[in-house]
């Protein structure tokens, strides 16, 4: 009797929920959305449809709590706030979450486009660290961005999750926390009140669309993200710099001169560089 309920609290326990969630983020990762399926649940669960449906209602429900899973790893949250004009929040909360900007800044700088770091920046976020209340908004809008970045390089599929959950059902789980993260340093930079959503959508949009690209580009390679990525990736920006560098440079001569500096650029550290320019702007256009 002590051995039969042993053996079900074992079987409760891998047909959580939890597990099943778990469970499909591996599928997801290893062979993107077409692979979700009831099946390939059962049978890396070693369970029966009836069990999958008893914790998911069904499988778009259990897309959802995939994308919201990993969103919540990703994300610095609550996110610190210094309690700028016409907001709330305040040092309890930014104490919470410490030091996610600086995380932001060390990802940032000389390790631009590795998968393998992905996810950090708002892992580290979420540990807390030394930034508190005197971290920037705009280091924390960094870690923010870079924690989705990595997160969507690490997984090909949320970056189309995440799109279609903004544009179909911006009223779920992922699209609040993303423009409250988002949302809360822009406006403690300054922003005015009514520029708050235009300003935000902006950078979410900038962001989606960088990783989206991204996305794309692994999944143009067969399998997914094989061990030579890098080289692959390398010997494709190598034949399109050749290409450009061949163009004639009467006709073309932008592309003929920035030819070398698409075969060397890094796309983490290009993406970091447009959250810069967004925030260049936002900061010259606030009012002084």
């Amino acid at each position: 009797m002590v051995m039969r309920t042993r053996q079900s609290q074992r079987r409760r326990q891998v047909l959580s929920r939890e597990r099943i969630v778990e469970t499909a983020i591996e599928v997801l990762d290893a062979g993107g959305e077409g692979a979700l399926t009831v099946r390939a649940l059962t049978e890396r669960l070693s369970t029966g449809a009836g069990a999958i449906y008893h914790h998911v209602g069904n499988m778009n429900e259990l897309g959802q709590a995939a994308t919201e899973t990993v969103i919540a790893d990703a994300l610095p949250w609550p996110v610190a706030s210094g309690g700028g004009a016409g907001g709330s929040g305040g040092a309890e909360e930014a104490g919470e979450t410490g030091g996610a900007g600086e995380s932001g800044k060390a990802e940032g700088s000389g390790r631009a486009g590795k998968a393998g770091e992905s996810g950090r920046a708002g892992k580290a976020g979420k540990a807390g660290g030394s930034g508190g209340p005197r971290e920037r908004p705009e280091d924390r809008i960094r870690a923010v961005a870079l924690g989705l970045y990595d997160a969507a390089t690490e997984h090909s599929w949320l970056a189309s999750r995440l799109a279609a959950q903004l544009t179909r059902e911006p009223w779920g789980a992922v699209t609040p926390r993303i423009f409250e993260s988002m949302g809360r340093p822009l406006r403690d930079l300054g922003v005015p009140r009514g520029d708050w959503f235009t300003t935000t959508s902006t950078l979410v949009h900038y962001v989606l669309g960088a990783t989206s690209q991204n996305a794309q580009a692994a999944d143009d390679v067969p399998g997914g993200a094989p061990p030579d990525t890098e080289e692959v990736r390398a010997a494709f920006l190598d034949t399109a710099s050749r290409a450009w560098r061949d163009l004639d440079p009467e006709e073309y001569p932008f592309l003929h001169d920035i030819a070398d500096q698409m075969r060397a650029h890094e796309d983490r550290a290009q993406f970091l560089a447009g959250i810069d320019l967004i925030l260049a702007g936002v900061t010259a256009s606030r009012p002084r």
